[in-house]
């Protein structure tokens, strides 16, 4: 079986009811049963992760390296300014896939960069929480190849 972990940083633990205009109504808990649903049926095994602390973030990424054959990570406002996570991405050597419910090129201005995207394989932003399904269609086909 593959492993994939996906990683979600600050305030996303909220998605369902912080802001539902922008991040949409649907909570967490129902995004990971699709997701896991999917990844049950294309062999795939699917650990979810969150935090809103930096350091925990970073030391997630560590011990994936051994473990995890693709990460999904949604930075949160991380995103802009943790060069310590785009080096922890680059350290372990997993292929990674940064998603943003939101298109972060829409937004004001210092939401638009992306410190984390060079330490990445592709970036899915701004299609709604199906960012995270369709990074695991990818990664799924991607596994699929090796």
């Amino acid at each position: 079986m593959k492993r994939v972990i996906l990683i979600n940083g600050p305030n996303l633990n909220l998605i369902g009811t912080r802001e539902p205009e922008k991040y949409g109504e649907k909570g967490f808990e129902d995004i990971m049963q699709e997701l896991n649903g999917f990844a049950g049926k294309n062999g795939i095994v699917l650990e979810y992760f969150q935090s809103n602390n930096e350091g925990d973030i970073i030391d997630k990424i560590h011990a994936a390296a051994n473990n995890f054959d693709y990460i999904i990570i949604n930075p949160g406002a991380l995103t802009h300014y943790s060069y310590s996570i785009h080096d922890a991405l680059l350290s372990v050597k997993l292929p990674a896939i940064e998603v943003h419910i939101t298109n972060i090129f829409a937004r004001e201005n210092w939401r638009q960069k992306s410190v984390i995207s060079p330490a990445v394989s592709g970036v899915i932003s701004g299609l709604g929480t199906d960012v995270y399904l369709i990074a695991l269609i990818y990664i799924s086909k991607k596994l699929s190849e090796k």
